[in-house]
């Protein structure tokens, strides 16, 4: 190589290529960090420590509620959320319900008034405000004082 064909000033482009996609990747961090932390709810569990100090009481429920063997079907469709109880030989529940949807993402309640339509089945208008997945939270208390909590999604439209 001679010293006429050496031409510095030809590659001081190159170092620039460098810094320029080092800015474009802190630039699309920068974005999706920023979206990120503005779309986060917190913490989805209200009281997270005492309830993870008391799980034991609370798969002790969970094996009660599954010694009943009663089963729930909840839908949401025009409007009227319909729900129907069955026991293990598929005799309908009787009793009072009560309850509400929860939208999860935001918190939003909407609060439901049941009517027993037939034995085993009740029924509520419920017109959410926002479509998307709720969360049919109810109770369900019989003549014998023993109780199902009913947890279920639907999808308003």
């Amino acid at each position: 190589m001679t010293a006429r064909s050496f031409d510095p000033a030809r590659g001081r482009w190159i170092p620039w290529v460098f810094v320029g996609m080092m800015l474009l990747v802190v630039g699309v961090n920068a974005v999706l960090i920023t979206s990120a932390v503005r779309s986060f709810t917190g913490t989805t569990t209200g009281r997270a420590y005492d309830r993870g100090r008391a799980y034991n009481h609370i798969i002790a429920e969970a094996e009660r509620q599954a010694a009943l063997g009663w089963r729930a079907h909840v839908t949401l469709a025009e409007g009227t959320l319909s729900v129907a109880v069955a026991d293990r030989v598929g005799a309908p529940v009787e009793g009072s319900l009560t309850g509400l949807l929860l939208r999860p993402l935001d918190g939003r309640t909407v609060p439901l008034d049941f009517t027993e339509v037939a034995p085993g089945r009740w029924s509520a208008p419920a017109q959410p405000p926002a479509a998307g997945q709720w969360e049919a939270r109810l109770t369900l208390l019989d003549a014998a004082g023993q109780h199902l909590d009913i947890r279920q999604r639907v999808i308003a439209p």
